[in-house]
């Protein structure tokens, strides 16, 4: 269980210089008291104790921490693309140069690679023309890379540099070393502020209710299901079948089933299923196909892997497993189980996960990158680090990254989403 104590983030100081901020729409600024909290549950029974456990509200500091002339700031990206990446380094630079008045915004080239100077590119000083355009943009103009970096080596470059904020945009892998940064920093004493964006359309973060990229990669994998299911329809006993993005969770597969109302069948790391059997999945399928001709079938790349595993597990640089592929594995036993049960069947199998990651930000996800940045800038300014900026019951708050390290959000099957899935396929709750 989160005690109150977890959820506390971490400071570099006591905030002392008045924000520049006041100076702008003075009479409509609204400024955020550290002391403003978001409980951390919103639902209670009747007469039963409130939970009082919450986070610390984010947003624009009356007092700050940085005096912005003499600031320099500093962006990563890292790990696997995603939509809106560009997004979120132009509303960082901006609020950063145009709001606060910040004069050095530097671009980290190729993720964690370009802390290293024996390994990485030097960094790129951040202009007005760099960034007006990126955001029509997909993937990162800074370029990415997997794996960490030794910390020791990373702060001493980030203070050989004189860089006061580091903005660290990416996953988990990439906000566990981001912590690993911070820690050094605590370790020897230094002033230097560690915020997190979190990044990943597999929507998996932990106390982030959705992360940018999210809602473009569910509506560019619904263009691919009504693709399937126009395949599946245009033959008798046609079966579409989709393979998208999620390691560990199926937020993107149920996601887009939800969208699109085309589908069958769903398949989800988080409910694990029986292929043959009185409840197995092929066997449901062959009756679908008996009844109406044809199938749509969603399945997240982390699912099924019971189904694969062969006693030995890689990672890679990011520490994430390496997964078997469902996909074509799901295809061959499609056809061999409809052979076996004399049911001719063609299935046409479609794989769009670099393409669904590396769109750019639809209005949704441009919506919230400009509200995720603007609100991380706000945070490091006023000294806030070792902590990223999250979005919990509709609310912006400040998440400790010791929090949220090595653990990962799942779909819970108990829930609103996937009971919306299971009414709109007709599947079984495997």
């Amino acid at each position: 269980m989160v005690t109150q104590s977890q959820l506390l983030v971490p400071t570099l100081g006591p905030c002392t210089i008045p924000s520049p901020l006041a100076n702008r729409h003075a009479s409509k600024r609204r400024f955020m008291a550290d002391d403003t909290r978001v409980l951390f549950e919103v639902e209670y029974r009747a007469g039963a104790p409130i939970d009082e456990r919450s986070l610390e509200k984010s947003g624009p500091r009356e007092k700050i921490f940085f005096e912005p002339a003499k600031t320099k700031a500093a962006i990563v990206t890292c790990g696997g693309l995603c939509p809106g990446i560009n997004n979120v380094i132009r509303n960082l630079y901006y609020t950063l140069k145009a709001n606060y008045g910040v004069q050095s915004v530097i671009g980290i080239r190729n993720g964690y690679e370009g802390l290293n100077p024996a390994q990485g590119e030097a960094p790129c000083e951040l202009t007005d023309s760099m960034v007006e355009h990126i955001h029509h943009r997909g993937g990162t103009v800074l370029g990415t890379s997997r794996g960490p970096q030794d910390p020791v080596v990373t702060v001493n470059f980030l203070e050989s540099m004189g860089v006061d904020i580091l903005f660290t945009i990416g996953g988990d892998g990439t906000q566990r070393g981001a912590h690993a940064i911070a820690a050094e920093v605590t370790r020897r004493g230094a002033k230097i502020a560690v915020v997190g964006i979190p990044k990943t359309i597999d929507n998996d973060i932990k106390f982030c209710y959705q992360t940018f990229g999210f809602l473009t990669a569910v509506a560019e994998a619904e263009k691919v299901i009504d693709r399937a299911h126009i395949e599946a329809t245009s033959m008798e006993n046609g079966v579409g079948l989709v393979k998208l993005m999620g390691r560990e969770a199926g937020f993107i597969a149920a996601a887009a089933t939800i969208a699109s109302g085309e589908v069958n069948f769903t398949l989800i790391p988080e409910a694990p299923f029986e292929l043959a059997g009185p409840r197995g999945f092929l066997p449901k399928l062959a009756h679908r196909l008996r009844e109406r001709k044809h199938a749509v079938v969603v399945v997240a790349e982390g699912a099924g892997q019971e189904h694969l595993a062969d006693g030995q597990e890689e990672y890679d640089a990011s520490g994430n497993r390496k997964l078997d592929d469902i996909g074509p594995f799901l295809k061959g036993k499609i056809e061999a189980y409809c052979r076996e049960v004399s049911l001719p069947v063609g299935v046409k199998y479609f794989d769009p996960s670099y393409f669904i990651r590396s769109a750019h930000a639809d209005a949704a996800d441009s919506l919230l990158t400009e509200q995720l940045s603007r609100h991380a800038v706000h945070a490091a300014m006023a000294g806030k680090t070792d902590m990223f900026v999250g979005l919990w019951h509709n609310h912006t708050v400040h998440v400790p990254l010791a929090l949220n390290t090595g653990e990962k959000k799942r779909l819970e099957t108990d829930r609103d989403m996937w009971a919306a899935v299971l009414a709109i396929t007709g599947q079984e709750d495997w």
